[in-house]
């Protein structure tokens, strides 16, 4: 079987932020070497990790632009083109395929938006016949209110450029019944990773990787080579803090780890608001077995 295009580790990249909320651009594309210098076979920009539901169009587009400028081919792409008016998420998604993108991430329609199967097959038709890009799903249905059940994947799977889905989900069940789909699944429930790799998934978009890069393309790499005791080994270094990030202030969290570890500047876009004193200390003390 052909490898997957997008297969390995696709980074759910931060949008590095200077104090007052704007966007540093500097640090952004510095970011992009330390990331491709670590060996992720991926990038996600504008990715929730990187605060999508934050940033304008406008910024969305730059950032695209610089990103894939910067990378200039040394890894994959993927832009989160996501957006509530569909004529919006069509425009994004242009944009994106236009400059080079080799994917595109829509989240379904949410906020109030339909859920009913044929309504959101009809969504992603709609963005299908727009682009001849692949398409990444998305299936995260504790933010959306929405899930992607398996009988509409497989009907999304009729559709010429839907070829992923990004399972966020975290219920490990339906994950592996994506698996018995012709849909390429990456893992974005950070929880199960090695287990999705183990599974069959054909790799991940992960937001953790922003400061354990390294840790997971080698746990990546060490599943592909069966390598399973090596594997739940550096996993075990890597739960601790994961398990801390995934139940609550994920993305502060996954900032502050990324900016001790010396990726980015730790700060966060409003509405978003840092973290306390206290759980400061307690990433530091979640993130101490990573250092060897």
């Amino acid at each position: 079987m052909e490898k997957a295009k997008l297969a390995g580790i696709n980074l759910a990249m931060q949008t590095p932020f200077n104090e007052d909320g704007s966007i540093n651009l500097k640090v952004y594309e510095a970011l992009i070497d330390k990331y491709i210098d670590a060996g992720v076979h991926g990038l996600v920009l504008g990715a929730g990790t990187g605060q999508h539901p934050y940033l304008t169009e406008a910024e969305c587009n730059n950032l695209y632009e610089l990103g894939v400028k910067r990378v200039a081919g040394r890894c994959n792409v993927i832009c989160q083109t996501s957006a509530l008016n569909v004529d919006e998420v069509i425009r994004r998604s242009r944009h994106a395929e236009s400059i080079g993108a080799d994917a595109i991430m829509v989240l379904p329609p949410y906020f109030e938006g339909p859920s009913d199967e044929d309504s959101l097959f009809s969504f992603y038709e709609d963005v299908d016949a727009a682009v001849k890009v692949d398409i990444v799903g998305y299936n995260i249905p504790q933010s959306t209110g929405i899930s992607v059940s398996t009988a509409l994947l497989k009907r999304l799977a009729e559709l010429p450029h839907f070829a992923y889905i990004k399972d966020s989900g975290g219920d490990f069940a339906i994950h592996q019944e994506y698996l018995q789909t012709s849909v390429n699944v990456l893992n974005g429930a950070d929880t199960i990773a090695a287990y999705a790799f183990m599974a069959g998934a054909v790799g991940a978009i992960q937001g953790t990787a922003n400061y354990m890069p390294y840790e997971a393309v080698e746990l990546y790499n060490l599943i592909q080579e069966k390598k399973f005791s090596e594997a739940l080994s550096l996993w075990q270094r890597m739960l601790p803090s994961i398990l801390l990030f995934w139940q609550g202030y994920y993305v502060q969290s996954v900032l502050r780890a990324a900016q001790l570890r010396g990726f980015g500047t730790g700060n966060v876009r409003k509405p978003l608001r840092g973290i306390s004193a206290e759980q400061d200390a307690a990433i530091q003390k979640a993130i101490a077995p990573l250092i060897k």
